[in-house]
């Protein structure tokens, strides 16, 4: 889509270390812009609010848990209602759409930020944006009133449709000017940011008034920086039932093993979480973990010994696991891409699912039941739950507080439990992932009693590149530097074959 600007992101220095990672701003390249008073003085909701603009030099920290002599570090612009704002309610026209994958949540966004426009700024001219990026230039808008989405949170989906790819600069671009459009407000994922961020870039070489604000939107909670992605709670709840249902039908069976397959394209946040949350996990498999079936202290082995034990198993699997495992048995797995450029993966579950039975049924003569439940469509569909749909309300606000008062180029973001603006760059240079040398992921195995699958020496060689001895354990399960997956998991099958196994003790 483009590279990466140097306006994306402005840098201030301050003593004792001090970094600010600020967010770009209208007045960066439209000077001496009128400033008009906050509506929100005379909105009789936060007349009784004390101190509730926030002070223009309030910054959130990225590390909260320091040593005494450390530095201050990297800081963001803390979100929130500014006491003058660069636009008037009257003037503002604006705009939401939706790209990418279904998530919990969507409609909740959608629903806040047309209610926060009308309610706390007075602003009634809000256009939907139908069928993702291509429906800038190729479908039909709507007119989004607080009226038409007042009860849209509780239904699953996106009213406004969404879709993958599409994204043309120039079309997409020239449609927010056709419309008169001057605040542009987009939900999605890690593609659909670098997007927006290039749709920032176009509309700041034209020299427009016009805010590109965005939300980030994935499921699978791999965006950096953040404490979570919304929709994140929602997946884990969900995926009880799903886990339920394995332990249900694998322990009415002899040798009964239950394989649930969760979101995780890259990262294992859902099938971690939800395997802690359930008790009922015997083993978790995720794509920053990998995992070898035959031979000593493979997974084979395992499943084998706790159908002794306990006569049943159940199995959690995320979609991104062993996906190494496919490929070297399918040559042309993993060459196709979506839409969005993303890898087209294959369904490890049920690949899963046939290696099992056919070591134990074919090669030692065992007989199992074994039961395969794919609940991701499932999920992705549902209503936001509670904890979703108050996060949902709080990061659509802080969004529209942050276009009223001039900031462009940002998403909004909760960072160590406080709102704050994050220039684009900064989180969609990486992917979030679980680091199996932290002590979440010691919970896990400490929980399923599965092996780890890897050996001791390379579990310090990986604790030595993930957290350096300059760098805290605490607090750091989100800030840690991971490489390309592909080239991980080819590092980790090369050691593979001659280490041995930490389940045997060696």
């Amino acid at each position: 889509m483009g590279t990466e600007s140097k306006y994306q992101m402005k840098v201030v220095n301050g003593d004792f270390g001090y970094v600010l990672e600020d967010v770009p701003h209208l007045t960066d390249y439209i000077p001496q812009l009128p400033t008009y008073d906050n509506p929100l003085r005379s909105n009789p909701a936060y007349s009784v609010v004390k101190q509730y603009f926030v002070d223009m030099d309030d910054t959130v920290p990225q590390k909260i848990v320091v040593h005494k002599d450390s530095q201050r570090g990297v800081h963001f612009r803390r979100a929130g209602p500014r006491q003058k704002v660069y636009f008037s309610s009257d003037d503002v026209r604006a705009c939401i759409v939706t790209c990418g994958g279904l998530c919990p949540g969507l409609n909740t966004v959608i629903r806040e930020i047309v209610h926060s426009l009308d309610y706390m700024y007075g602003v009634d001219k809000v256009l939907g944006i139908e069928g993702g990026y291509r429906g800038f230039y190729a479908r039909n808008t709507i007119s989004l009133t607080p009226k038409l989405v007042n009860d849209i949170h509780k239904r699953g989906g996106t009213i406004l449709g969404t879709s993958r790819g599409g994204h043309d600069t120039k079309k997409i671009v020239d449609s927010i000017q056709d419309h008169g459009i001057n605040q542009v407000y987009i939900i999605g994922g890690d593609g659909t940011l670098k997007g927006a961020a290039i749709i920032y870039e176009e509309i700041r070489r034209r020299g427009l008034k016009v805010v590109v604000a965005g939300i980030p939107k994935t499921i699978d909670n791999d965006i950096p920086i953040i404490d979570k992605s919304f929709g994140f709670d929602t997946a884990v709840e969900e995926a009880q039932r799903a886990i339920n249902a394995a332990h249900v039908e694998a322990q009415s069976a002899e040798n009964g093993i239950g394989v649930v397959k969760l979101m995780g394209r890259y990262s294992g946040f859902i099938a971690m979480y939800a395997t802690l949350a359930s008790r009922d996990v015997d083993c978790c498999l995720i794509p920053e973990s990998p995992f070898f079936l035959d031979g000593s202290g493979g997974l084979f082995e395992f499943v084998k010994k706790r159908l002794r034990e306990e006569g049943h198993m159940v199995i959690v699997i995320a979609e991104g696991a062993g996906q190494e495992l496919l490929a070297a048995e399918n040559s042309h797995a993993g060459s196709e891409q979506d839409a969005s450029g993303n890898k087209l993966l294959q369904d490890v579950g049920l690949w899963l699912s046939h290696k099992i039975r056919d070591h134990f049924e074919k090669k030692l003569m065992m007989p199992i039941t074994l039961k395969y439940i794919d609940p991701t469509y499932m999920i992705r569909a549902v209503p936001s739950n509670a904890s979703d749909n108050v996060y949902c309300t709080i990061l659509a606000q802080s969004c529209v507080h942050g276009a009223m008062a001039g900031y462009t180029g940002f998403t909004s973001g909760i960072v160590n439990g406080r709102q704050t603006y994050l220039p684009f760059n900064r989180i969609t240079v990486k992917q979030n992932n679980v680091v199996i040398t932290d002590r979440m992921w010691a919970r896990l195995l400490a929980s399923t009693n599965q092996p780890s699958f890897l050996s001791t020496k390379y579990i310090v060689h990986m604790e030595q590149r993930q957290h350096p001895p300059a760098q805290l354990l605490d607090g750091d399960d989100n800030e840690s530097e991971t490489t390309d997956l592909s080239g991980r998991v080819g590092t980790y099958l090369k050691v593979l074959d001659q280490l041995p196994c930490l389940s045997c003790g060696q």
